[in-house]
């Protein structure tokens, strides 16, 4: 059922794929050589932040607003300073687990890993928690929108009833505004750091996260009844928040993304840190070892 619906997604949208079979990569001066090595991680303090719910909602079978919530979070969150990188990308490629980047992509220690779909940073993300020994996932929409701060855009708008596409034309013409034929994968820093210290967040490279595509019928107070989700199609947060089919390596060139389509995608993540009862039990089982 969902490989068939992935199917009809793929060919209702514009052709042109990225192909399946990738070709070896542009290299960079830099040689990519040695292990995988542990992330710049940034720690976010535990806060609260209002955060507009990923989605598609409607109200006695019209559009309605996506629902605003108050959130907190009650641990620190561990998050990527930088985008993974196209050359530690490389290196989960030489080790024969991720799937080649794609022609044209240049790999380098300071470029960004791009034109990558959701099962290739699930893929880098597993890799990586092995190699590792810690722990690493993408993050969701909401940790993703916590850590990106006064970066996240809301994505919200009036829904007038008597003319619902008004809704529609509001968000296009508000995400045409950034130039999306800027394609280029540029060296870290450039679209700036945010109050936590991240960067990046919200350049020309939209970022996978675990998050779902869901529908839901939303009532009259704003509660959202049961959604009906589908895992087929993932969001991916930028300059605007977009809803890509999982298998897309380049949006620009079908995958049904909601609003403007992506101008590359790339991704970062998370680290889940181990729980202090966790910790001390290991550091305690170490001790009897030796003993």
């Amino acid at each position: 059922m969902l490989i068939a619906f992935k199917l009809k997604l793929a060919l209702a949208c514009a052709a042109g794929l990225a192909g399946p079979f990738a070709v070896a990569p542009l290299v960079s001066d830099v040689a990519i050589r040695g292990t995988a090595t542990e992330p710049a991680i940034i720690e976010i303090a535990p806060g609260d932040f209002s955060y507009r719910e990923a989605g598609d909602f409607t109200r006695s079978g019209q559009q309605a607003e996506t629902p605003l919530r108050a959130m907190r979070f009650d641990r620190p969150l561990h998050i990527m300073r930088h985008q993974v990188s196209s050359s530690a990308f490389q290196l989960c490629v030489q080790d024969g687990v991720c799937r080649a980047l794609d022609r044209g992509v240049v790999v380098a220690p300071d470029r960004p890993a791009v034109q990558v779909n959701w099962h290739d940073a699930q893929t880098y993300a597993d890799w990586l928690s092995r190699k590792t020994g810690q722990h690493y996932r993408l993050p969701s929409d909401t940790e993703w929108a916590f850590a990106a701060g006064s970066r996240f855009k809301d994505d919200g708008s009036p829904v007038d009833a008597s003319d619902p596409a008004k809704r529609w034309i509001s968000r296009y013409e508000r995400e045409s505004e950034r130039d999306l034929s800027d394609t280029m994968a540029y060296p870290f820093g450039k679209f700036g750091v945010n109050e936590h210290g991240i960067e990046d967040l919200a350049g020309n490279v939209w970022e996978w996260t675990s998050t779902c595509f869901v529908r839901s019928r939303v009532d009259d107070a704003g509660n959202a009844g049961r959604p009906t989700v589908n895992c087929g199609v993932r969001v991916a947060e930028g300059a605007h928040r977009a809803y890509v089919t999982d298998f897309i390596r380049d949006a620009r060139a079908g995958g049904c993304a909601q609003g403007v389509p992506p101008a590359n995608l790339g991704f970062r993540l998370v680290r889940d840190e181990p729980s202090w009862v966790a910790s001390v039990s290991a550091r305690w089982s170490k001790v009897w070892a030796r003993s």
